[in-house]
């Protein structure tokens, strides 16, 4: 008897959704991918005939084409049920010129989430394939290519190989160059603050210095600070107001996928790309115990906050029954605002069943999987739930003409928070006071400051910035971020993203040559047309024709125009071949030191990064920097492998006073501390 054959992107997935189907019925198969694309060694894209693109079968791909052949010819029906996205509806588009399948026929099945009933129910409601949304894919792709075959062999030719430039890469470079220029010319300011230790009854009470006749003062310098500590000499603190305010804190959103990134990476400290392979891995299936193969979350790549009716119901019943009726949001939810080019195509990211709490199947799940999951799963549960409350309490108090606040806060109902709470936030109680009262001056604390520069991107920051600007979608945030750290472009630097000498360079000649490139506005206004090419409004060749003529002739004059830049560094140390002096090159791979000789002399040798501190463990080595496979700086000894000394935080070269053990550098966000490196020494634990 035929059966039916239903295509799917990835072989996880077709496992997962043939065991729903049924093998007797259905056969599920997977193209792995894309099947069909420009090739790669050439522009294949006409651009004097309308930009047309010449596709053809990728290669190695022959295999799984000669199979969904095969099964095409013996199937009834066909249906193609890729990723529900544009870059989905493409596949699915080429996938019909392959297997012969009449593009207008009802062949196209989507989902949100892979579980047994959504999919039987897709089964029963195919469509025609989106025309429209395939145009705006194959505008992104032919965009794609004609930037980056015209413009990054120039980078090749002018820098060296392996260089790329795009039209969201560039821009995301150009937002990191422009912030660390932002950070080179911040000039610190000066303010100073003033602290007052007060007590009730030998409890302990914190005043701040807030102004003056009942005015907002900032403190600028030393003067004024000296001004007014004379003035509180031999005083007391007048209470002269108490306020107490209840404040309520809303509920958070189910994740987006930007929103899902930024708090995995603050969260769980995942990167973006980790992020989402382990979500990818959520979506597909997994092997559940006492269930099988199953899809634990919808669809990972949205820009909607939406849930469905029936998603609702089934989380206001678990959230009545687990934590009580006080627990249920109630009201009506404030409409959230959404991105100008939000999609609402999808739901939200959630669980496919709430009843699938993270503790019931974190047996089967990675360690990785069950941090993301749990995640997603509290983030959905605590959207539906009622807010937190807050009671906060001011005390005013004066000396003089001065003003000094002192602040509480108590959680009185956890709301929502008692599902979502990710920081040890810790209620400040403040003793029983009154209007009237006078209270000692016990300490008076003043305190110089300076003004911080902006900081460095992290990954979630960056994100949070790209989507604000309307540049690239969900899909796009983590393989962008990928791309110019792989290229050299930017660097981390703990969480934080700075830009490398080849990033600044590359920004600078893209700047001058190809301004549309690193132009925000530009970049912002091309993800509108291809949107607008999605919905029906646009033809897609005339986007790519009126984004590419501006930049076709400024590609002709920049093969004249860019000099060639040499980036090698000479350095002082001197090659054991051949007695030239060795430069500092710059590889696919990253920096190396070479001979200035080469092609006479090749020697070649790694750059070895010293921090000036001798091995705390050999005595006779020095410490340097090094680096993981996944590009994580550590510290090691260069008498490796004769040594094994290794530190994930930097020695400074002491020796703590408690027990001898070598002192390391603890970078948070707030600040930087020399800590002993032994978890037992008596002083890390005061």
């Amino acid at each position: 008897m035929p059966k039916a054959l239903v295509i799917v992107e990835s072989p996880a997935k077709a496992k997962t959704i043939e065991k729903f189907l049924g093998k007797s019925h259905y056969v599920v198969k997977a193209s792995v991918g894309h099947i069909r694309d420009l090739p790669k060694s050439r522009l294949a894209v006409d651009i004097e005939n309308n930009f047309e693109p010449e596709y053809i079968n990728i290669r190695g791909k022959g295999d799984i084409i000669k199979d969904l052949k095969k099964e095409a010819k013996k199937a009834k029906k066909i249906y193609l049920a890729t990723d529900p996205d544009r870059e989905g509806e493409a596949i699915s588009w080429h996938l019909t010129h392959i297997l012969g399948i009449d593009v207008d026929s009802e062949c196209r099945i989507e989902f949100n989430e892979i579980t047994k009933d959504t999919i039987k129910k897709s089964i029963k409601n195919p469509r025609k394939i989106n025309r429209d949304l395939v145009d705006a894919q194959q505008a992104r792709r032919v965009l794609d290519r004609l930037l980056g075959y015209q413009i990054s062999p120039i980078l090749w030719q002018k820098i060296r190989r392996g260089l790329s430039a795009g039209r969201v890469q560039s821009v995301t470079t150009k937002i990191i160059c422009d912030r660390e220029k932002e950070i080179e010319k911040f000039i610190p300011v000066e303010y100073w603050s003033i602290d007052i230790v007060s007590e009730k009854e030998k409890e302990r009470i914190d005043f701040s210095f807030y102004g003056k006749d009942g005015k907002k003062m900032d403190l600028s310098n030393e003067n004024q600070v000296d001004e007014i500590i004379e003035k509180l000499k031999d005083e007391s603190l007048d209470i002269v107001k108490i306020d107490t305010k209840t404040r309520k804190r809303s509920a958070v959103k189910p994740f987006t996928t930007s929103v899902l990134q930024q708090e995995a990476v603050n969260k769980l400290a995942f990167t973006t790309k980790k992020t989402m392979k382990v979500a990818q891995e959520l979506y597909e299936g997994v092997d559940v115990s006492g269930e099988g193969t199953v899809g634990l979350i919808s669809y990972i790549r949205t820009d909607s906050q939406r849930i469905s009716d029936e998603a609702k119901l089934s989380v206001d019943e678990y959230i009545t029954d687990s934590y009580g009726d006080q627990y249920l949001f109630k009201g009506k939810k404030k409409k959230t605002k959404s991105n100008k080019n939000s999609q609402d195509a999808h739901e939200a990211i959630r669980p496919t069943s709430v009843l699938r709490t993270p503790d019931k199947i974190k047996e089967s799940l990675s360690k990785d999987q069950y941090k993301l999951y749990n995640l997603i799963w509290r983030r959905f549960v605590a959207s539906q739930m009622s807010d937190a409350i807050y009671e906060t309490l001011t005390i005013e108090s004066k000396v003089k003409e001065y003003t000094f606040t002192a602040t509480g806060s108590q959680q009185i109902f956890d709301g929502y928070t008692k599902v979502y709470n990710f920081t040890n936030r810790e209620d400040k109680i403040l003793p029983k006071i009154e209007v009237g009262d006078k209270l000692p001056i016990k300490e008076v604390n003043p305190l110089q400051h300076f003004t911080q520069p902006p900081a460095r991107y992290t990954e979630a920051s960056l994100v949070k910035t790209l989507e604000e600007l309307g540049i690239g979608r969900p899909s796009t945030y983590a393989p962008t971020i990928a791309t110019i750290l792989n290229r050299e472009y930017v660097e981390k630097e703990g969480a934080s993203i700075k830009p490398t000498e080849l990033g600044i360079i590359v920004t600078e000649i893209l700047e001058e040559n190809f301004e549309m490139l690193t132009d925000v506005d530009f970049t912002a206004k091309l993800e509108d047309r291809l949107d607008e090419v999605a919905e029906g409004e646009l033809e897609w060749k005339s986007v790519v024709s009126e984004a590419y003529k501006p930049l076709e002739s400024s590609i002709k004059e920049a093969v004249e125009k860019i000099e060639k830049i040499n980036m090698d560094v000479e350095t002082d140390e001197i090659c054991e071949d051949c007695g030239a002096n060795m430069v500092i090159k710059h590889g696919r791979f990253g920096k190396f030191m070479a001979c200035k000789n080469y092609p006479e002399c090749k020697n070649t040798k790694p750059i070895i990064e010293k921090i000036g501190v001798k091995c705390p463990k050999c005595k006779d080595g020095d410490v340097i920097v090094r680096k993981t496979k996944k590009g994580r700086h550590f510290y090691g000894c260069s008498n490796y492998p004769d040594c094994d000394f290794i530190e994930w935080k930097k020695p400074t070269g002491d020796f703590c006073k408690e027990c001898g053990s070598y002192m390391i550098e603890k970078v948070t966000k707030k600040e930087s501390k020399l800590i002993c490196s032994n978890n037992e020494c008596p002083t890390n634990k005061k």
